[in-house]
């Protein structure tokens, strides 16, 4: 069976090797568009269109398992994406300095075997709290290049780990991929736990 993770992202592999030794990176690369405003279904949403587009590349005759994730965090209900540039990046961490926001991560499985297909599709929200950081700490951070490629302008897993009072929820879910909860759905396939 190919188990595919439709990601670049070096934090999602990571995370995925605590179920898989072994699998494929194949990131997909269409243009992201969600039709909501809802953060949580935003990343179904999105989640659900990488693994289709990985799908849509692989023969009908092929056993597998695609993994498509999508990561946001919102703050008050507004989604916080990743950074444009440095100013967009100081702006965010600025918002939620001494704040609680939300982390959440679409996943969607699509699963293929012995002409049995299966899609699944769920989202995890993790809820973070900042401490407040000031606007050098904040101008640091930034400069060191750390927040630009992620979502809400901070990495929990480097050095904005320092920024954070307290999760509630999955911390994976907020370096984004939920792996405990993939594990669990995978489980309810069937045997599917017994191939890691």
């Amino acid at each position: 069976m190919r188990i595919i993770l439709a990601s670049s992202s070096p934090r999602r592999k990571e995370l995925l090797k605590k179920l898989f030794q072994d699998f494929e990176i194949l990131p997909a690369k269409g243009e992201e568009s969600a039709t909501s405003k809802n953060p949580e279904e935003i990343v179904l949403e999105l989640s659900r269109q990488k693994a289709e587009e990985i799908q849509s590349l692989i023969p009908d005759s092929t056993d597998y398992l695609i993994i498509g994730a999508d990561t946001v965090v919102s703050l008050e209900g507004n989604v916080l994406g990743k950074p444009a540039d440095e100013k967009d990046a100081e702006k965010t961490l600025a918002m939620l300095s001494g704040k609680v926001h939300q982390v959440y991560t679409g996943v969607t499985l699509l699963f293929s075997q012995n002409g049995i297909h299966k899609s699944i599709s769920f989202a995890e929200c993790t809820h973070v709290t900042f401490y407040p950081i000031t606007a050098a700490e904040i101008s640091a951070y930034v400069r060191s290049g750390e927040p630009m490629d992620k979502a809400g302008s901070y990495g929990i897993q480097g050095n904005g780990g320092r920024f954070i009072e307290r999760i509630e929820g999955s911390y994976e879910n907020v370096v984004g991929l939920p792996s405990a909860k993939i594990y669990q759905v995978l489980k309810k396939i069937g045997d599917f736990a017994l191939r890691f």
